[in-house]
């Protein structure tokens, strides 16, 4: 059986980790989807989708998954009756969708998916807001995310550019 999974990962953290970890105890493939693929350079999405891949296709290859995984950015079409339908088109064919989005769950839901809930890893440390706030405050937000990750971030500069964005020189 092939899942997806969707989320915007800015950054991947070891939430997500988690995560892919526990669908892969139930699935035999896993598509993640990289929501928001168009926008980067913002506070909510500062990394880009290509950056996001590289993130994490080197976190994955970290814990040496031994199951097939597809990275796939999706552009977001601002068409929420079609969004399921678009983004059918942009992956692989899967049976079951995996999310804690209510909006994600609803349309895949009315779409006729099996749709399952993703359990959650310390939720009120590894979320994307707190550890992009961390990165413009100058705290420690390595430990929120795997260590290929950090080396990402390291390798595009990503501290700068975020603490730019915001206004933090």
């Amino acid at each position: 059986m092939r899942a997806l999974f969707v989320g915007r990962f800015q950054p991947y953290h070891l939430g997500h980790q988690y995560v892919v970890k526990c669908i892969l105890e139930e699935v035999d493939e896993l598509i993640i989807g990289i929501g928001s693929a168009q926008e980067s350079h913002t506070l909510e999405n500062p990394f880009t989708a290509g950056e996001r891949v590289l993130m994490i296709t080197r976190a994955l290859d970290e814990i040496e998954i031994k199951k097939k995984i597809y990275v796939i950015p999706l552009e977001d079409i601002y068409r929420n009756a079609l969004w399921v339908s678009h983004v059918c088109s942009m992956v692989p064919p899967f049976q079951v969708v995996y999310t804690n989005n209510p909006l994600v769950y609803r349309l895949f839901k009315e779409a006729g998916f099996e749709v399952r809930r993703t359990k959650m890893f310390n939720r009120s440390e590894y979320q994307g807001t707190e550890i992009r706030r961390k990165m413009i405050e100058g705290e420690d937000w390595e430990r929120y995310v795997p260590r290929a990750v950090a080396e990402v971030i390291k390798e595009i500069d990503g501290i700068s550019r975020i603490r730019e964005i915001a206004g933090k020189r």
